[in-house]
Protein backbone atom coordinates (compact mmCIF):
# COMPACT_ATOMS: atom_id res chain seq x y z
CA UNK A 1 0.00 0.00 0.00
CA UNK A 2 3.06 2.47 1.05
CA UNK A 3 4.40 1.51 -2.60
CA UNK A 4 1.20 2.63 -4.46
CA UNK A 5 0.80 5.85 -2.45
CA UNK A 6 4.18 7.16 -3.34
CA UNK A 7 4.32 6.16 -6.86
CA UNK A 8 0.75 8.32 -7.17
CA UNK A 9 2.38 11.02 -5.43
CA UNK A 10 5.17 11.45 -7.83
CA UNK A 11 2.83 10.96 -10.65
CA UNK A 12 0.60 14.28 -9.41
CA UNK A 13 3.69 16.22 -8.77
CA UNK A 14 5.16 14.92 -12.31
CA UNK A 15 2.38 16.00 -14.48
CA UNK A 16 1.47 19.10 -12.57
CA UNK A 17 -2.07 17.87 -11.04
CA UNK A 18 -0.41 17.46 -7.51
CA UNK A 19 -2.22 20.51 -5.01
CA UNK A 20 1.25 21.88 -3.66
CA UNK A 21 2.91 20.97 -6.58
CA UNK A 22 2.91 25.16 -7.94
CA UNK A 23 3.63 25.75 -4.18
CA UNK A 24 6.78 24.09 -4.00
CA UNK A 25 8.27 24.26 -7.18
CA UNK A 26 7.36 28.05 -8.41
CA UNK A 27 9.04 31.16 -6.80
CA UNK A 28 7.44 33.21 -8.84
CA UNK A 29 3.31 32.24 -8.08
CA UNK A 30 4.23 31.73 -3.88
CA UNK A 31 6.31 33.40 -1.94
CA UNK A 32 9.24 31.09 -0.21
CA UNK A 33 7.26 32.39 3.22
CA UNK A 34 4.64 29.87 2.30
CA UNK A 35 6.60 27.10 1.21
CA UNK A 36 7.79 27.20 4.86
CA UNK A 37 4.70 27.16 6.18
CA UNK A 38 3.10 24.08 4.31
CA UNK A 39 6.62 21.80 5.04
CA UNK A 40 5.83 23.13 8.97
CA UNK A 41 2.32 21.74 8.69
CA UNK A 42 3.11 18.59 7.58
CA UNK A 43 5.78 18.36 9.84
CA UNK A 44 3.60 19.23 12.93
CA UNK A 45 0.84 16.67 11.32
CA UNK A 46 3.12 13.61 11.17
CA UNK A 47 3.99 14.14 14.70
CA UNK A 48 0.10 14.51 15.35
CA UNK A 49 -0.22 11.17 13.82
CA UNK A 50 3.07 9.15 15.51
CA UNK A 51 1.98 10.40 18.98
CA UNK A 52 -1.93 9.37 18.10
CA UNK A 53 -1.38 5.63 17.04
CA UNK A 54 -3.93 3.84 15.23
CA UNK A 55 -6.24 5.62 17.13
CA UNK A 56 -7.39 2.90 19.97
CA UNK A 57 -4.00 3.83 21.61
CA UNK A 58 -2.83 6.15 23.11
CA UNK A 59 1.62 6.58 24.07
CA UNK A 60 2.28 8.95 27.04
CA UNK A 61 5.20 11.93 25.67
CA UNK A 62 8.31 10.40 25.73
CA UNK A 63 11.31 12.58 27.40
CA UNK A 64 14.49 12.76 25.35
CA UNK A 65 17.69 11.57 27.31
CA UNK A 66 20.73 10.46 26.15
CA UNK A 67 23.01 7.54 27.41
CA UNK A 68 22.23 4.34 29.26
CA UNK A 69 18.39 4.43 30.88
CA UNK A 70 16.59 1.58 32.37
CA UNK A 71 12.51 0.92 32.15
CA UNK A 72 12.79 -0.86 35.76
CA UNK A 73 14.34 2.55 37.22
CA UNK A 74 10.96 4.28 35.12
CA UNK A 75 8.96 2.15 36.67
CA UNK A 76 10.18 2.70 40.53
CA UNK A 77 9.75 6.56 39.34
CA UNK A 78 6.15 6.19 38.11
CA UNK A 79 5.08 4.19 41.58
CA UNK A 80 3.39 7.27 42.87
CA UNK A 81 1.21 7.74 39.56
CA UNK A 82 0.39 4.63 39.33
CA UNK A 83 -0.95 4.30 42.65
CA UNK A 84 -3.25 7.58 41.17
CA UNK A 85 -4.08 5.63 38.27
CA UNK A 86 -4.89 1.68 39.65
CA UNK A 87 -6.18 2.71 43.25
CA UNK A 88 -6.79 -0.18 44.64
CA UNK A 89 -5.82 -2.73 42.26
CA UNK A 90 -2.04 -1.87 43.65
CA UNK A 91 -2.73 -4.13 46.53
CA UNK A 92 -1.49 -7.27 44.59
CA UNK A 93 0.89 -6.72 42.51
CA UNK A 94 3.62 -8.55 40.24
CA UNK A 95 6.63 -7.03 38.50
CA UNK A 96 8.42 -8.64 35.57
CA UNK A 97 12.17 -7.79 34.00
CA UNK A 98 15.17 -7.34 35.51
CA UNK A 99 16.33 -6.41 38.55
CA UNK A 100 12.96 -6.79 39.70
CA UNK A 101 14.18 -7.39 42.98
CA UNK A 102 14.55 -3.53 43.22
CA UNK A 103 10.80 -2.89 42.19
CA UNK A 104 9.58 -5.22 44.14
CA UNK A 105 11.21 -3.76 47.77
CA UNK A 106 10.21 -0.36 46.61
CA UNK A 107 6.87 -1.35 46.03
CA UNK A 108 6.84 -3.47 49.50
CA UNK A 109 7.51 0.30 51.25
CA UNK A 110 4.03 1.20 49.97
CA UNK A 111 1.06 0.87 52.41
CA UNK A 112 -1.55 -1.84 51.69
CA UNK A 113 0.77 -3.67 48.57
CA UNK A 114 1.58 -6.90 47.88
CA UNK A 115 4.49 -6.80 46.01
CA UNK A 116 5.99 -10.38 43.67
CA UNK A 117 8.75 -10.44 41.18
CA UNK A 118 9.89 -12.11 38.25
CA UNK A 119 13.58 -12.44 37.15
CA UNK A 120 13.81 -13.34 33.83
CA UNK A 121 17.89 -13.45 34.13
CA UNK A 122 20.40 -14.95 36.39
CA UNK A 123 20.93 -13.47 39.79
CA UNK A 124 24.16 -14.69 40.51
CA UNK A 125 25.67 -11.08 41.01
CA UNK A 126 22.90 -10.05 42.58
CA UNK A 127 23.20 -8.51 46.42
CA UNK A 128 21.88 -10.34 49.66
CA UNK A 129 18.32 -8.35 49.65
CA UNK A 130 17.45 -9.86 46.25
CA UNK A 131 18.56 -13.49 46.72
CA UNK A 132 16.85 -13.08 50.05
CA UNK A 133 13.87 -12.49 48.08
CA UNK A 134 14.31 -15.20 45.95
CA UNK A 135 14.82 -17.66 49.41
CA UNK A 136 11.69 -16.43 50.42
CA UNK A 137 9.55 -16.94 47.42
CA UNK A 138 8.68 -13.53 47.01
CA UNK A 139 11.02 -13.05 43.48
CA UNK A 140 11.07 -16.50 41.08
CA UNK A 141 13.79 -16.84 38.36
CA UNK A 142 11.95 -18.12 35.35
CA UNK A 143 12.55 -17.93 31.80
CA UNK A 144 9.34 -15.92 30.64
CA UNK A 145 9.67 -17.31 27.03
CA UNK A 146 7.40 -20.30 29.05
CA UNK A 147 4.21 -20.57 30.86
CA UNK A 148 4.07 -18.26 34.10
CA UNK A 149 4.01 -20.81 37.44
CA UNK A 150 0.88 -18.59 38.57
CA UNK A 151 -2.98 -19.59 37.98
CA UNK A 152 -4.71 -16.76 36.26
CA UNK A 153 -5.66 -13.80 37.75
CA UNK A 154 -3.31 -14.37 40.17
CA UNK A 155 -2.85 -10.27 40.71
CA UNK A 156 -4.49 -7.29 40.35
CA UNK A 157 -1.63 -5.24 38.42
CA UNK A 158 0.93 -7.01 36.49
CA UNK A 159 4.14 -4.45 35.66
CA UNK A 160 6.74 -5.13 32.80
CA UNK A 161 10.19 -3.38 32.07
CA UNK A 162 12.91 -4.20 30.11
CA UNK A 163 11.91 -7.63 28.97
CA UNK A 164 9.93 -7.91 26.16
CA UNK A 165 12.64 -5.83 24.38
CA UNK A 166 14.41 -8.49 24.30
CA UNK A 167 12.23 -11.39 22.67
CA UNK A 168 11.31 -11.72 19.34
CA UNK A 169 7.81 -11.62 17.87
CA UNK A 170 7.90 -16.06 18.29
CA UNK A 171 8.27 -15.87 21.58
CA UNK A 172 6.48 -12.07 22.66
CA UNK A 173 3.27 -14.22 20.94
CA UNK A 174 3.37 -16.64 23.45
CA UNK A 175 4.85 -14.54 26.75
CA UNK A 176 2.27 -11.20 26.24
CA UNK A 177 -0.95 -13.30 26.55
CA UNK A 178 0.68 -15.22 29.39
CA UNK A 179 1.15 -11.73 31.58
CA UNK A 180 -2.49 -10.91 30.64
CA UNK A 181 -3.64 -14.14 31.73
CA UNK A 182 -2.22 -13.51 34.93
CA UNK A 183 -3.74 -9.87 35.97
CA UNK A 184 -7.13 -9.59 36.92
CA UNK A 185 -7.27 -5.38 36.49
CA UNK A 186 -4.40 -4.50 34.32
CA UNK A 187 -1.11 -4.76 32.37
CA UNK A 188 1.21 -2.30 32.22
CA UNK A 189 4.23 -2.26 29.78
CA UNK A 190 7.05 -0.20 30.22
CA UNK A 191 9.04 -0.69 26.71
CA UNK A 192 12.02 0.97 25.04
CA UNK A 193 12.20 4.14 23.03
CA UNK A 194 13.40 4.02 19.39
CA UNK A 195 16.92 5.78 19.50
CA UNK A 196 17.60 5.27 22.77
CA UNK A 197 20.99 3.12 23.75
CA UNK A 198 20.67 -0.56 23.66
CA UNK A 199 22.09 -2.82 26.11
CA UNK A 200 25.80 -2.68 26.29
CA UNK A 201 28.19 -5.53 24.58
CA UNK A 202 28.90 -6.67 28.24
CA UNK A 203 25.17 -7.20 28.98
CA UNK A 204 25.00 -9.57 25.63
CA UNK A 205 25.77 -12.59 27.58
CA UNK A 206 23.34 -12.18 29.84
CA UNK A 207 20.00 -11.09 27.64
CA UNK A 208 21.61 -13.38 24.60
CA UNK A 209 20.69 -10.68 22.04
CA UNK A 210 20.39 -7.00 22.03
CA UNK A 211 17.48 -5.02 22.81
CA UNK A 212 14.62 -4.47 20.01
CA UNK A 213 13.51 -0.94 20.78
CA UNK A 214 10.10 -0.98 18.74
CA UNK A 215 8.08 2.12 18.05
CA UNK A 216 4.70 2.73 19.51
CA UNK A 217 2.90 2.06 16.12
CA UNK A 218 4.55 -1.82 16.00
CA UNK A 219 3.57 -2.54 19.98
CA UNK A 220 0.20 -0.99 18.59
CA UNK A 221 -0.41 -3.34 15.87
CA UNK A 222 1.05 -6.13 17.81
CA UNK A 223 -0.93 -5.42 20.94
CA UNK A 224 -4.25 -5.93 18.24
CA UNK A 225 -2.75 -8.94 16.95
CA UNK A 226 -3.14 -10.31 20.51
CA UNK A 227 -6.45 -9.22 21.11
CA UNK A 228 -5.24 -6.92 23.61
CA UNK A 229 -6.87 -3.23 24.30
CA UNK A 230 -6.11 -0.18 25.63
CA UNK A 231 -7.36 0.65 29.63
CA UNK A 232 -8.93 3.73 28.66
CA UNK A 233 -9.42 4.58 32.89
CA UNK A 234 -6.16 3.97 33.64
CA UNK A 235 -4.63 6.38 31.17
CA UNK A 236 -6.72 9.01 31.93
CA UNK A 237 -6.07 8.91 34.94
CA UNK A 238 -2.13 8.27 34.74
CA UNK A 239 -2.25 11.13 32.29
CA UNK A 240 -3.64 13.32 34.65
CA UNK A 241 -1.27 12.95 37.56
CA UNK A 242 1.59 12.98 34.96
CA UNK A 243 0.23 16.79 33.94
CA UNK A 244 0.43 17.27 37.82
CA UNK A 245 3.58 15.68 38.32
CA UNK A 246 5.55 17.04 35.28
CA UNK A 247 6.30 13.45 34.34
CA UNK A 248 7.14 13.04 31.00
CA UNK A 249 8.79 8.98 31.12
CA UNK A 250 12.06 7.59 29.76
CA UNK A 251 10.12 4.71 27.84
CA UNK A 252 6.95 3.89 26.31
CA UNK A 253 4.10 3.47 28.65
CA UNK A 254 1.47 1.25 27.67
CA UNK A 255 -1.97 0.66 29.84
CA UNK A 256 -3.80 -2.51 28.82
CA UNK A 257 -6.75 -4.68 30.05
CA UNK A 258 -6.02 -8.05 30.80
CA UNK A 259 -8.31 -11.10 29.09
CA UNK A 260 -11.57 -11.30 30.35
Amino acid sequence: MSRRQVTSTRRFVDTGNFPFASALHSKSRSPPILSIALVAVGVILLIGYAYSGSGRFRVAAVSKIEGDYSCTLEVQRAIPLLKKAYGDSMHKVLHVGPDTCSVVSKLLKEEQTEAWGVEPYDIEDAEANCKNLVRNGVVRVADIKFPLPYRAKSFSLVIVSDALDYLSPKYLNKTLPELARVASDGLVIFAGNPGHQRAKVAELSKFGRPAKMRSSNWWIRFFVQTSLEENEAAIKKFEQAASKKSYQPACQVFHLNPYH
